[in-house]
C-alpha cells in the first residue's frame, strides 16, 4: 500500500459510486487511489442491498415451506434459526466482497484503508498520509437517520443496520417509515413470524410509487397480517417492561418488542473538510450539477451524498454506479450526458414486489401531461397463476394527439407481484427509448412467462387487447 503519493484520481469512499468510478477510470489508464474507512462495497454490499435481499430470500423460503400444501407438497415449517440465517447472509456478502476486492486488484487500483478527510481541493489525508490527485471524487455515501429527539439505542429502538444483525426474530415490531426499507423489513419479519405494524406519515405505503401500486401492496399486506397506520405522524416512544410503546400524533398507542426507525438515510459529510475547501452543502448533501461537478473544478461527487437542484435524486446503488461511471468517463475525455433520473428503475423487494420506471400518474398531472393508462391484472397471466401471486401491471402513456389516434410515448411502467422486479429491465428499455404502446404490442413475449404482462398491457393500450377485458 502506498504511503501517500500523487494520482490522477483520488476517490474518497469505496461504496457503489466510488468503486464504479475507480473501475471505469482504470480502463482509461488512470492511476486511481480508492480510500475506504471500512470495507470496499459500502452500504449496498455490507449493510443494504445484498444482506437485506438475502434475508428476503430466506423469508420467501419460509413462506414456501408454510404454503407448500396448496401445491400438493407435504412439508413442515419448524421455525427460524436466525444464527443460521445470518450465516447464510454473511456467506453471500463475503463471496461478493472477495470478488470485488479481486476485481479492483486486477485493475491495479490502490486501496487505502482508513478515515479520509478532504484537506485541500486536490488532496485527501488518511492516517497522516496525504494523497493528492489531479481530481478528487467524493463518494462517502449515506447512513441511517432518525427524527429529532428520537434516539437510536441499538437494542429496542434500532436502525436498519441494527436490524440486519439481530440474532433473533422479534416477537413484534413497529416500523417507523413505510418507504422501501420499512416495507422490506416488514415483509421479512412477518414471514419469519413477527407481528408487524408500519407507521407512515404519508397517505400510502411507498409514497414515491404510483398510488395504484401502493393500493395493491396494502391490500396484500392486510391479507398477510401486516398492519399499518397511514397519515399518522410519530409523536414519542417510551420503554416498557416488554419493549417499547409508540404514541402517534392521533393519540393512538402501539406496543412492540422493538421499534425500527426507517425514515430514510442522511448524507455522510460532516467533519470531512468539504465546506472548508469550497464545496457547497445543502442539508448535509454535496451540491452538484447534472454532470456531478461541484463548484470546485477539481472535485466531483457521486451517490447518496449528492444534491442536484430541481431534481429528485434517488438513493439507489445502481444510480451510484451510473454516476461513478459518468464522472470517470468525463474525466477520461468522453462527451457524457446527464442521467435521466425518471428513467431509473426502482424495486421494492417485499412480498409482493413493487417495481417501476418512469413517472407516476400524479407526476404526469403535475407536469400538465395528458395520459392514458391501463391496469393489467396478474390474474390473467398464466405464470402468475402458477406462482399464486396477485398484482398488476400499470402502463402510462401520452394521450393520443388526435381523437381516435394511437397513444404516444410510454411514460411509466408500474408492476406489483411476485418476482416482477425481474421484469423491470424490459420496461426500462421501453421508457428510455421512447417506445409507444403500438411498438411494444408488435413484440412477441414467450408463453407462459410473467413477461407477458408487459406485452398484454401494451396490447391493451394500443387498442388490441388479448387476454384482457375492462
Amino acid at each position: 500500500m502506498a504511503e501517500g503519493g500523487h494520482y490522477d484520481i483520488v476517490i474518497l469512499g469505496g461504496g457503489s459510486g466510488g468503486y464504479a468510478c475507480a473501475l471505469r477510470a482504470a480502463e482509461f489508464g488512470k492511476r486511481v487511489a480508492l480510500i475506504e474507512k471500512d470495507k470496499v462495497g459500502g452500504t449496498c454490499l455490507h449493510r443494504g442491498c445484498i444482506p437485506t435481499k438475502a434475508l428476503l430470500h430466506a423469508a420467501e423460503v419460509a413462506d414456501s415451506s408454510r404454503e407448500s400444501g396448496k401445491f400438493g407438497v407435504r412439508t413442515a415449517f419448524e421455525g427460524i434459526e436466525m444464527p443460521a440465517v445470518l450465516s447464510y447472509q454473511q456467506g453471500v456478502v463475503e463471496r461478493l466482497w472477495k470478488g470485488l476486492q479481486s476485481t479492483l486488484a486486477s485493475r491495479k487500483i490502490d486501496m487505502i484503508y482508513g478515515d479520509g478527510r478532504l484537506t485541500s481541493t486536490t488532496s485527501v489525508t488518511v492516517n497522516g498520509a496525504v494523497y493528492t490527485g489531479d481530481h478528487v471524487v467524493l463518494a462517502t455515501g449515506s447512513e441511517p437517520r432518525s427524527l429529532p429527539d428520537l434516539t437510536l439505542d441499538g437494542v429496542r429502538v434500532i436502525s436498519s443496520d441494527d436490524a440486519l444483525l439481530l440474532d433473533r426474530v422479534p416477537s413484534s415490531a413497529i416500523i417507523l417509515g413505510g418507504g422501501v426499507i420499512g416495507v422490506e423489513f416488514a415483509s421479512v419479519w412477518r414471514s419469519f413470524g413477527a407481528d408487524v405494524t408500519i407507521v407512515e406519515m404519508a397517505p400510502q405505503l411507498l409514497p414515491l410509487e404510483d398510488e395504484a401500486s401502493a393500493k395493491v401492496l396494502q391490500r396484500v399486506f392486510r391479507r398477510r397480517g401486516i398492519g399499518f397506520e397511514l397519515g399518522a405522524p410519530f409523536q414519542s416512544v417510551s420503554y416498557t417492561d416488554s419493549g417499547v410503546q409508540v404514541t402517534l400524533g392521533t393519540g393512538k398507542q402501539l406496543d412492540a418488542e422493538v421499534l425500527l426507525v426507517a425514515v430514510g438515510r442522511g448524507p455522510v459529510s460532516a467533519g470531512l473538510g468539504y465546506e472548508e475547501n469550497g464545496v457547497t452543502i445543502t442539508r448535509g448533501f454535496v451540491d452538484v450539477d447534472p454532470l456531478c461537478r461541484t463548484k470546485v473544478p477539481t472535485i466531483s461527487a457521486v451517490g447518496d451524498l449528492i444534491y442536484i437542484p430541481e431534481i429528485a435524486h434517488p438513493q439507489l446503488a445502481h444510480v451510484g454506479f451510473a454516476e461513478g461511471i459518468l464522472v470517470a468517463e468525463r474525466l477520461g475525455g468522453l462527451d457524457v450526458r446527464p442521467i435521466d433520473y425518471d428513467g431509473v428503475p426502482r424495486i421494492t423487494y417485499s412480498d409482493p414486489e413493487v417495481a417501476s420506471v418512469g413517472i407516476t400518474a400524479a407526476q404526469a398531472a403535475q407536469r400538465g401531461i395528458n395520459v392514458v393508462e391501463v391496469n393489467y391484472p396478474l390474474g390473467g397471466n398464466g405464470k402468475s397463476v402458477i406462482l399464486q401471486t396477485q398484482g398488476q401491471a400499470k402502463v402510462i402513456a401520452e394521450a393520443p394527439s388526435v381523437p381516435g389516434g394511437q397513444p404516444g410515448r410510454v411514460l411509466g411502467v408500474h408492476l406489483v407481484g411476485s418476482r416482477v422486479g425481474e421484469l423491470i429491465a424490459e420496461a426500462q428499455l421501453i421508457v428510455n427509448w421512447d417506445a409507444e404502446p403500438d411498438d411494444v404490442a408488435a413484440l412477441i413475449h414467450p408463453h407462459p412467462t410473467q413477461s407477458e404482462i408487459i406485452g398484454e398491457a401494451h396490447l391493451a393500450l394500443a387498442g388490441k387487447p388479448l387476454h384482457f377485458h375492462a
